[in-house]
C-alpha cells in the first residue's frame, strides 16, 4: 500500500511537471496598435476581442511564442563550473520535492493511522527521516554553491 501510494505521488507530480510549459507558455504580446513589434516578432488581430486588439507575436511554428531559448529564463553558461552547478541545482531540487513527498506521506499515513501505535511509529518515522533529508540535501546545496562559487572567483 505504501509503495503503490509514493508511486501514485510520484506520477501525479511528474505529470504535473510535463504540463508545466503549457500553463506558463501562455503569454500575451505588447499592444501594437501605438508601438512597432521587436525584430521576429508580427503584429496580428487578437481573435478573443479582447484588449488590446492587436499584440505582437511570434511567428506561426513557435509553438509557445519562443523562437529560440536565449531567453526562458535558464542559466545558460558557456563554462563548465556553470554547466555542472545548473545540473546540481537541478538534482537538489529534485531530491528537495523527493524528501518533501516523503513528508507528506507520512503525514498522510499519521492521519490515517486510526490509533494503531505500530502505524503511527511507522509514519513518525517518516516523516523524521523526511526532514533529516531535507537538512542534508540543504547542507548539501549550501556546501556546492560554496565551493562552486569559490571556484569560479579563483579561475576568473
Amino acid at each position: 500500500m505504501n509503495k503503490k501510494f509514493l508511486l501514485l505521488m510520484l506520477s501525479i507530480g511528474f505529470t504535473g511537471l510535463l504540463a508545466m510549459p503549457a500553463v506558463v507558455g501562455a503569454t500575451q504580446g505588447a499592444d501594437c496598435t501605438s508601438t512597432a513589434c521587436d525584430a521576429g516578432e508580427v503584429c496580428i488581430v487578437n481573435p478573443s476581442g479582447s484588449t488590446p486588439a492587436k499584440i505582437c507575436t511570434s511567428p506561426q511554428g513557435s509553438q509557445y511564442g519562443l523562437t529560440d531559448f536565449t531567453n526562458v529564463g535558464l542559466n545558460q553558461t558557456s563554462d563548465v563550473k556553470g554547466s555542472i552547478a545548473n545540473i546540481i541545482n537541478i538534482v537538489l531540487g529534485f531530491l528537495g520535492i523527493v524528501a518533501v513527498i516523503i513528508i507528506l506521506a507520512g503525514g498522510f499515513k499519521w492521519m490515517t493511522a486510526g490509533g494503531n501505535e505500530d502505524k503511527v511509529s511507522e509514519s513518525r518515522q517518516m516523516i523524521i527521516q523526511g526532514v533529516i533529508g531535507l537538512v542534508v540535501i540543504f547542507a548539501a546545496w549550501a556546501i556546492a554553491s560554496f565551493v562552486i562559487s569559490s571556484l569560479q572567483s579563483a579561475t576568473s
